[in-house]
């Protein structure tokens, strides 16, 4: 169940697939089960350039396009999902950097992003407001050559372990419309008054930490502010989650993956009425439609991200891609918990943890009511009589 790769994006992807199955699917289980931070599979990833993947090759990454790093994004969420959510905000602020990071900020983060030396966090959401962005209320004042932040973030991946995080605040409480006066700046850890406090306990997505942010009176320079300009935060991070979304889509093609291949492993093993379970029509039939729908929603991954690899405008084909990868994804798992009967429900087999992961991509990086609201403006923009 394939699509069309190109002889460099199999040599890459396999490369992703070996790590995979050689140092992910061994050790899942535990870690998972554990709440344990992956520490061991993110400094191999580190040594293998993982973090680096988007980034362009003269400031040390390798440049792949997006196409390519979704495909990468999928097999490493076949293995746990976990391990994606902690590149995929180190991508995302490496995207901000380079698309609309000043010079100094392109020579002074990427390189470093790419090592992992730096480890990026993307910031959004608060405690009084998720989907609706522009209700935020950190605040970020003009001090001389700094910004002096308050506020409190919510739902940061890698609160605890990133070093640099892409922060939407507010730099003009008065604009209208509210947007106008919203701004990123890549703040810190590294000066006082920014840190990571309460740890969220989640339902699944276990291993990578989701936290809160705090900020009180902290002072970044002046020259973290993207770009250099204030007003321009809101379309940047519109911009980066436009392309999380393929990310997120890649992910539930993965997991979904995972699910697929587990079942009908299971299925010719477990035998009901003499038989395996894969001989009944009932199994069959859910099988079927697992396959064709995996297959369609990486259809549409690889559709979303090629547009965005042409520089155009993908919120209705990243929307759709997100919306029904990760649809296809909550129902392959629950399909596949079905087909192992009372072993899905056990910690023993995987299915249990996939069935924990998946709910969480139907929210995140926009809820998929949300990614509807999306498409249909988009469509009604597009088909405009």
């Amino acid at each position: 169940m394939s699509v069309e790769v190109r002889p460099e994006q199999r040599e890459i992807v396999g490369l992703v697939r070996d790590f995979v199955e050689r140092e992910i699917i061994p050790v899942v289980h535990q870690l998972d089960h554990d709440d344990e931070y992956p520490t061991q599979i993110v400094a191999k990833m580190k040594e293998l350039g993982f973090f680096g993947f988007a980034i362009p090759e003269q400031y040390g990454g390798s440049g792949l396009d997006f196409e390519t790093y979704a495909m990468c994004c999928e097999e490493i969420a076949r293995g746990w999902m976990s391990v994606t959510g902690v590149i995929n905000t180190h991508f995302i602020v490496s995207y901000l950097v380079e698309q609309f990071g000043t010079d100094e900020q392109k020579q002074r983060f990427l390189p470093k992003l790419a090592t992992g030396e730096m480890h990026g966090g993307f910031s959004m959401s608060e405690p009084n407001c998720g989907s609706d962005v522009q209700a935020i209320e950190t605040r970020a004042r003009r001090d001389g050559d700094d910004y002096v932040i308050n506020g409190t973030k919510m739902w940061a991946t890698n609160g605890e372990h990133s070093t640099v995080v892409a922060t939407l605040v507010k730099t003009d409480p008065d604009a209208k419309p509210t947007w106008k006066g919203m701004s990123c700046i890549l703040a810190e850890k590294t000066y006082d008054g920014f840190r990571s406090t309460k740890r969220i306990e989640k339902l699944g997505y276990k291993g990578v930490e989701t936290t809160e942010l705090v900020f009180e009176d902290n002072r970044q320079p002046a020259t973290n502010l993207l770009g250099g300009v204030e007003g321009e935060g809101f379309k940047q991070m519109m911009a980066a989650i436009e392309l999380g979304r393929v990310n997120v889509a890649a992910r539930g093609v993965g997991v979904a993956q995972r699910a697929f291949e587990l079942s009908i492993e299971y299925a010719q093993q477990r035998h009901a009425f003499g038989v395996p379970i894969a001989k009944h029509q009932a199994i069959q039939l859910k099988l079927a439609d697992m396959a064709t729908n995996i297959t369609a929603a990486r259809l549409m991954t690889q559709m979303a991200a090629r547009k965005k690899d042409a520089g155009e405008r993908a919120d209705v084909e990243c929307g759709m891609a997100k919306l029904f990868a990760t649809e296809t994804c909550f129902e392959t798992v629950a399909e596949a918990m079905r087909i192992h009967g009372g072993y899905g429900f056990s910690k023993e087999y995987q299915v249990e943890r996939l069935y924990r992961d998946a709910p969480m991509l139907v929210i995140g990086e926009g809820t998929n009511e949300i990614q509807k609201l999306i498409i249909a403006r988009g469509l009604l923009e597009r088909y405009k009589i």
